[in-house]
């Protein structure tokens, strides 16, 4: 079948439209008609070189749709179910699943290469192979993906909405509750107010923080921030740690969440200097892996029982999570409405990642056509 998709050739160069040929679905594998697909800043991340992916690679790893065919063996779905993608397929067996890490899976090791877990690709075009996304692709109209990339959900909620808890909600949210173990009463920082920031916030809040200070250098950031839960916003890092010093009376910060774009070494230096005895920094955002980001003392981590920790998909487990968060925005204990900024085609998706580069958007979302 055919499909249109949004495609990566090189790093530095915009996504292209094109028209690929699509296989249907092999033995553990399901055909997926996407009907949004979430603008997250990790495609970003392939333009700008600090991620380096399989070329050509089909963008987009938030997605949301409806289950059109399945192949030999597939148990999780069936044709007609709605489904959210998991950014990291998990199989439920191998010993980072089945201790309850399912973020950790070992499919997951092989995302960036764009193909399914037995190394063959679904996508072609023009004599050669395309990778898709986190193996998802969901800049793409269909595509067949791995039975253990997909959560089912409930069918009455809307999937242009339901969408954002495949990657962003959940990682913000867990990055504040899991990760970070926020517990009430707590001081907590988050820097960087983005589609991951704004649901750390989210989630500090939900866990019963007594203060939540926001950190982000645009205004419109900042006051989506205060609605979302911060007790506290400011532009800059030194407001911030003025401010958290004075409220805590120089016990400092509870746990610092590091959820900016990109993580530079100024930025975990104070998160790392924020945070009083027993403090921990979580560090979520991604930087280039060969560029060292993390230089703080060795001394004051020892003297100070300071944590620095990384986390990914903010240690939840998709299959759990996933749902429980749905319900919880189902039972308006968790917002997810107010987290689009804007709605784009799939022919707007440079337009939509140049809005997140300016700072327009809390998160885009590409609506596919029907």
């Amino acid at each position: 079948m055919k499909t249109k998709a949004a495609v990566l050739f090189d790093a530095g160069k915009p996504f292209e439209i094109m028209e690929l040929d699509l296989d249907g679905p092999g033995p553990g594998e399901v055909l997926i008609k996407y009907t949004a697909a979430g603008l997250c800043h990790s495609d970003l991340h392939l333009i700008d070189n600090d991620l380096v992916p399989r070329f050509p690679i089909i963008g987009g790893h938030e997605g949301a749709g409806i289950i059109e065919d399945v192949g030999p063996g597939v148990t999780k779905v069936q044709p007609g179910d709605h489904v959210v993608c998991s950014f990291i397929p998990n199989c439920g067996t191998c010993r980072y699943c089945s201790t309850g890490r399912q973020n950790l899976c070992d499919m997951g090791a092989t995302i960036l290469d764009g193909h399914m877990p037995d190394g063959t690709f679904r996508f072609h075009g023009g004599g050669q192979d395309f990778g898709a996304m986190c193996m998802l692709g969901t800049f793409s109209e269909r595509a067949t993906i791995s039975q253990h990339s997909v959560v089912k959900v409930d069918d009455w909620l809307p999937l242009e909405t339901a969408v954002l808890v495949g990657c962003g909600v959940p990682t913000g949210w867990a990055t504040a509750n899991y990760a970070g173990g926020v517990r009430a009463g707590d001081t907590t920082v988050v820097y960087g107010i983005g589609g991951i920031g704004i649901n750390a916030v989210q989630g500090a809040a939900h866990a019963g923080a007594k203060y939540v200070v926001a950190v982000d250098p645009v205004e419109f950031k900042r006051e989506a921030a205060l609605k979302f839960g911060a007790t506290h916003a400011f532009a800059t890092a030194a407001e911030a740690a003025e401010k958290v010093n004075e409220l805590t009376w120089g016990q400092l910060a509870d746990q610092a969440l590091i959820t900016v774009g990109t993580v530079e070494e100024d930025v975990v230096s104070e998160a790392f200097n924020v945070v009083g005895k027993g403090g921990t920094v979580v560090i979520t955002g991604l930087a280039n892996p060969e560029k060292l980001t993390v230089h703080v003392s060795g001394g004051v981590m020892t003297l100070f029982e300071k944590t620095i920790k990384g986390t990914l998909f903010g240690s939840a487990n998709p299959q759990y999570d996933i749902v429980r968060l749905l319900r919880l925005y189902d039972a308006g204990k968790l917002k997810l409405d107010e987290l689009v900024t804007r709605k784009y085609t799939l022919e707007q998706v440079n337009e939509g990642y140049q809005d997140l580069r300016d700072g327009k958007n809390i998160r885009g979302v590409i609506v596919h056509s029907a």
